[in-house]
């Protein structure tokens, strides 16, 4: 027993003297890491590098070095384990501290546990009890407030320790030891520990990870999964690759949820779930059993493997190639999003993580530590911690900002508004516009502003003068504000000056489009006649300044400007502010400039402007005043009659096609003048029209006869009349002149007997085309014939029709009740005495009376008549029932 308890002494000094040693090299190096480090990551700064700096894709995950009290602790010391407490973190050194830290890195409290490297620290889900596991083969296990518990020793390294998850509940004292075997130590209802051994013989436990009732552990044969409750081993995972020595490569387990573990061993992951077994199936097996769900490799060695959401956080262990003397060098750890599908992965994202030191480290000298109640990761390393969480919107907005992507930036942070703690839209926006002029895209600048400066006055002052310092008003003018929002009238007028100096069609479209309140009207006015004394006649310039006038409601200036430039706006501008006082002896103005508007415009306001002012103006323009009087004519027929006669002259000296119609739809012209005109002006076919309406149709069928010698005319004309004396007239003006005798032949058909024409042709006159007319004679009379043998069908099909539906209706019966009554004495129709005879008669035309009401007709035969309708002229309405008792 000396001999063993010396040599224990003798290996623990050693162990000792060995550590320090590793300390000094680490201590000493660290001089020359500390400055690469310092470079890649200063601190409190991100530790975030990507492996190609000009990748376009935004990384996931964010990193931060853990500060404060760890850098304090890793100056003097390394870390070699950590736990994560949704609380609190538990750090282990090689120095055999354990160290509790808030999440910022503080340290809250310092526990010495032993003078050598503490290799596992373990807490249950309450926080509150802890296990340690140290090299030197100690364990001890206790209340962090209370500090109950037990401290073992072994006469072997303990390499881990975990303690029941409800290790605080007096029925869950139980944790379990991780040497060359696995110990359960549980304390029964004497306080007293027990001790069992659940596993031996297949080498150092490596990793343990207890949740619920299953525990999981590996070694150097595989990972083990037990039943706590029934102390049974559900099953056996065979390590993948067994080249890989386990101390150095060793294995990383994590319960995703009480049923599925997932499994990271060099490089093969493995998803494990947990299944009950079927009842027929048990016979001396296990009642559970485990099914591999999902399996793949990866190209790094897994130093450790966490949960996000459906993913999986990996970090790997990367050796790379020298440049230089091409052997394999320890490059810096790799931290990556990986989904997993059932047979393969997929790479979300991979981030290279500098951590001090990292050229030295080895698989083993990194973990990966997660929070379960946030997404928060841990990378440990003996000289480092880095933190890696979810990136927020304001690391989102961070990245864009990096890359210039104001656009995306700016459209991020409106929509998470309110989630947001780093960033302000305004800031973000600002630094949109500078960017957006530093790139000369002014106009782009300029646009955004009314979206990012809002109702900010100052703001818009400043970019305005910022856009006058580089030269660039214009660019800006187009957007500033002109609502509820308004600058000082110095800014408007700033840029209005600008325009007039070097752009007149700018300052025209300016003044058209602001709003005249925005600046001083005066002080613009001055200043444009200005440049109208070195170019009157600009119509640029002209137009602003009647523009302005209007603002000013100098209207009657406004309104010659306008008629002088001959401008489509002077009928808006009268519209608009009423000014048909100003424009009456303008009226020949505007009619030239556009007649069509300015006819419809006087019409339009004739209690404005009166009709007798209108012809007054226009006596020296008859072609205007026609076109005046025309339109009036056209929209009132009653209006203007004293005009009519003078009508007569304007339309056939201006528009002749236009007489006849007139005279047509005019009832108050005087025929005998238009007559006059017409006949002066040879106009043909007004005067036929005006002689047929005075009743010299003779006359006027003459004319047509002889004037315009036109057959069709005459007949028409004779059609229009309908007069037999005509139609002899016209029969005996033709019976000498072939052409005539056709024409009438073909037209008079169904007017006028065409045997009374035919009889008075002359024997062996030549007349053309005889034989087709006569062939039509023919075919019109048949047609007749056969109008008329279709009308009498039809006339008698309906008087069969409506006979058969008389009959139907009279042949129907007659409700006669008590309510009926005669339509003589007024008296009921039917006798409540049922001994008097019963004598009622019914007419077919509804109407019913006593037979003693009615009077017979003196024929040889009984006949009543309706005296109702007999009176009304209506025709003796026939018995069509006479009841009798």
């Amino acid at each position: 027993m000396a001999q063993g308890t010396l040599g224990n002494v003798v290996f623990r000094l050693l162990l000792v003297i060995w550590s320090q040693f590793l300390l000094k090299m680490m201590a000493e190096k660290q001089g020359i890491l500390e400055a690469v480090g310092q470079e890649e990551m200063s601190q409190g700064e991100s530790t975030e590098e990507s492996e190609e700096e000009e990748s376009e894709e935004e990384p996931k995950l964010k990193y931060e070095r853990l500060l404060n009290g760890v850098s304090e602790i890793l100056q003097e010391d390394a870390a070699s384990c950590m736990t994560v407490h949704e609380k609190f973190l538990a750090l282990g050194t090689h120095n055999g501290k354990m160290y509790l830290l808030d999440i910022q890195g503080n340290v809250t409290q310092k526990f010495d546990i032993s003078s050598v490297k503490i290799n596992q620290i373990s807490l249950d889900e309450s926080g509150e009890y802890v296990g340690i596991a140290s090299e030197d083969g100690k364990v001890q296990v206790f209340g962090l407030y209370s500090r109950e518990g037990l401290h073992e020793n072994f006469d072997c390294p303990i390499k881990i320790v975990a303690v029941h998850p409800q290790f605080g509940k007096s029925n869950c004292k139980q944790f379990v030891t991780g040497g060359n075997k696995l110990l359960l130590y549980d304390r029964n209802w004497l306080n007293r520990w027990k001790t069992s051994v659940l596993h031996e013989g297949e080498g150092n436990i490596t990793n343990i990870k207890w949740r619920g009732n299953l525990i999981a552990w590996a070694n150097n044969m595989g990972v083990k999964i037990l039943d706590i409750t029934t102390k049974q081993r559900i099953t056996n995972i065979p390590r993948g690759d067994t080249s890989l020595r386990p101390d150095m490569y060793p294995c990383s387990l994590f319960w995703k949820d009480n049923l599925t573990l997932v499994i990271g061993w060099g490089k093969s992951v493995k998803v494990c779930a947990v299944k009950e077994r079927h009842a027929t199936e048990l016979r001396d097996l296990p009642s559970r059993y485990v099914e591999i769900v999902t399996q793949f490799d990866t190209d790094y060695y897994i130093s450790g493997i966490a949960p996000l959401c459906d993913q999986f956080v990996m970090l790997f262990f990367v050796k790379e190639t020298s440049d230089k003397s091409e052997t394999m060098l320890c490059a810096r750890p790799r931290l990556d999003i990986i989904q997993a599908h059932p047979d393969s992965s997929e790479e979300i994202s991979s981030d290279a993580i500098t951590v001090r030191g990292f050229q030295e480290n080895e698989c083993r000298d990194y973990r990966l530590e997660y929070s379960e109640g946030e997404s928060l990761f841990y990378i440990i390393s003996p000289r480092d911690v880095v933190v890696a969480k979810e990136r927020d919107q304001d690391d989102h907005i961070d990245w864009l900002l990096a890359r210039k992507k104001y656009e995306e930036a700016l459209m991020a942070a409106e929509i998470s508004q309110k989630n947001i703690k780093r960033h302000d839209v305004l800031d973000i926006g600002l630094s949109y516009i500078t960017h957006l002029v530093e790139k000369r895209d002014y106009d782009m600048a300029a646009r955004k502003c009314q979206k990012i400066l809002g109702k900010n006055m100052k703001l818009w002052e400043d970019e305005v003068y910022r856009f006058k310092k580089i030269g660039q008003l214009k660019a800006i003018s187009k957007y500033l504000p002109r609502g509820d929002l308004r600058l000082r009238p110095a800014i408007y007028e700033m840029i209005l000056d600008e325009f007039l100096k070097t752009d007149y069609e700018g300052f025209s479209t300016l003044i058209r489009e602001w709003p005249g309140e925005l600046y001083n009207n005066k002080i613009i006015v001055q200043a444009l006649k200005g440049h109208l004394n070195k170019d009157p006649e600009n119509r640029t310039l002209l137009k602003a300044l009647a523009e302005l006038h209007t603002y000013d409601q100098r209207y009657d200036e406004a309104l010659n400007i306008y008629l002088k430039l001959r401008h489509k706006e002077v009928f808006d501008l009268i519209h608009k502010h009423d000014l048909f006082s100003s424009i009456k002896d303008k009226i020949v103005l505007l009619m030239d400039f556009d007649t069509e508007k300015a006819v419809d415009m006087l019409l339009d306001n004739e209690d404005k402007i009166s009709i007798d002012k209108v012809v007054n103006e226009l006596k020296d323009r008859p072609e205007l005043q026609h076109v005046y009087l025309h339109k009036l004519f056209k929209r009132d027929h009653h209006k203007g009659q004293k005009y009519h006669e003078k009508q007569i002259s304007l339309y056939a000296e201006f528009d002749r096609p236009n007489l006849l119609p007139f005279l047509r739809d005019n009832t108050h012209c005087p025929l005998e003048k238009a007559l006059e005109i017409c006949h002066q002006r040879n106009f043909v076919e007004e005067t036929v029209f005006l002689l047929s309406r005075m009743g010299n149709s003779r006359r006027a069928l003459q004319m047509i006869m002889e004037e315009l010698k036109d057959v069709d005319k005459a007949i028409e004309f004779a059609k229009e009349q309908d007069d037999a004396e005509l139609w002899e007239d016209l029969i005996l003006y033709s019976i000498d002149k072939p052409p005539f005798i056709t024409g009438l032949l073909n037209n008079i058909g169904t007017h006028v007997d065409p045997i009374l024409l035919i009889h008075r042709i002359k024997e062996g006159m030549e007349i053309p085309n005889l034989r087709d007319s006569l062939v039509k004679i023919l075919q019109d009379y048949n047609l007749q014939i056969l109008l008329r043998e279709g009308c009498k069908k039809i006339l008698v099909s309906d008087s069969l029709s409506l006979l058969k539906k008389l009959h139907r209706t009279q042949a129907k019966a007659m409700l006669v009740d008590d309510e009926s009554i005669c339509e003589v004495c007024l008296s009921p129709l039917l006798s409540t005495d049922a001994s008097k005879p019963l004598g009622v008669v019914a007419f077919h035309c509804r109407h019913t009376f006593h037979r003693d009401c009615l009077p017979v007709a003196s024929t040889m035969f009984t006949l009543y008549f309706c005296n109702i309708c007999c009176a009304k002229n209506r025709g003796p309405g026939s018995a069509i029932h006479e009841m009798k008792k």
